[in-house]
């Protein structure tokens, strides 16, 4: 079974965000009271090329196996560490449509929209980490692997614990993007 292992919000501009108790998704926007909850862009950098951009990463969603697997290249990060509002356990987030939704909990439901796109400050967290979170493919295609953005299709609070189940958009499914 597919589960919320931590939930994580943080008011302003910051790169990592602290766990909690509980967040609350709001339709359209994202996490009530985290920097990065807007109907339009809020990263920075998205902001300085076009502010009335729609929001396409209203929620970030990281597997928590990718935690397992960074400690296994010498690395130490905790749920929220990578940015991350829900931290998800038993689910292969990278490998979903665009288009899928996720029911957190009893209401809550995002609409994953693409990938993060690992950055910099990824190494001025840990330095080496980014190309930790990058791979290649059999075919040399570059897999990005800190997560995955979404937004808020329904409101609802979200805690560690939750059941996540997956409604699958309709075909042909459209592999993920770096939104």
């Amino acid at each position: 079974m597919s589960t919320v292992v931590a939930v994580s919000s943080r008011r302003g501009h910051h790169f990592s965000k602290i766990p909690g108790l509980s967040i609350r998704l709001l339709t359209g926007l994202g996490v009530a009271g985290d920097g990065h909850s807007g109907a339009t862009v809020q990263h920075r950098s998205r902001v300085r090329k076009d502010p009335t951009a729609p929001n396409l990463r209203q929620v970030h969603l990281i597997h928590a196996e990718l935690f397992d697997e960074l400690c296994a290249k010498g690395f130490v990060v905790r749920p929220g560490e990578l940015g991350e509002n829900v931290t998800t356990q038993g689910l292969d987030l990278l490998a979903l449509p665009t288009g899928a939704r996720l029911r957190l909990g009893d209401s809550a439901v995002v609409e994953l929209t693409g990938l993060r796109n690992p950055c910099v400050q990824i190494d001025r967290f840990q330095p080496g980490l980014m190309a930790a979170t990058l791979d290649r493919d059999a075919a040399g295609n570059l897999i990005r692997k800190a997560g995955v953005m979404a937004i808020v299709r329904t409101d609802g609070d979200v805690r560690p614990g939750d059941a996540v189940a997956v409604e699958w958009p309709e075909l042909p499914h459209i592999p993920l993007r770096v939104v």
